[in-house]
């Protein structure tokens, strides 16, 4: 694996874990999380809004 290929794979790490911590930080708060970040975590967006969280 070249340095390039893990400096990526280290990066997409971090995207991830971005896109977690944005998700899990609105349903704390009881807002609808960014659909990106939830298409990146591979949930999709609109049936995300139909689960029942109260």
């Amino acid at each position: 694996m070249s340095k390039a290929q893990k400096l990526s794979r280290i990066s997409g790490f971090f995207r991830a874990f971005g896109s977690a911590v944005a998700v899990a930080e609105a349903t704390r708060l009881g807002h609808q999380p960014v659909a990106s970040d939830l298409r990146a975590l591979g949930i999709d967006p609109v049936q995300f809004k139909s689960i029942n969280r109260s």
